[in-house]
């Protein structure tokens, strides 16, 4: 009985070792060159929807595909992506399509 327990413990420390590296070494907040970069799909209506919002705007960003740039997706994971968009504005991170929070972020 013993056993299966610990094995049952090992097995959800591996399945959710991504959570648990995360909260051990916390991602450092965004980036620190100034820029806005919109982590995103093609396929995505809550990204299409914040490029217009930044069209509307007049905010200028660079939209990393965290499907075809491998190093983009690295840096999506190193920020907790999880879905998309993932929004760095200046360093502050935004999951999801949240206007208000977009808007108070430029």
């Amino acid at each position: 009985m013993k056993t299966i327990v610990l094995l049952l413990a090992a097995l959800a420390l591996w399945q959710n070792w991504d959570k648990i590296d995360r909260w051990l070494n916390p991602p450092q907040a965004g980036n620190g060159s100034g820029e806005i970069v919109l982590y995103a799909t093609q396929w995505c209506g809550y990204c299409a929807k914040t490029r217009e919002l930044f069209a509307e705007d007049g905010i200028a960003y660079r939209e990393v595909n965290i499907e075809t740039d491998a190093a983009g997706r690295a840096q999506y994971q190193a920020l907790g992506g999880r879905g998309v968009p993932v929004i760095d504005l200046r360093g502050q991170v935004i999951h999801g399509y949240d206007v208000r929070a977009i808007r108070a972020a430029y």
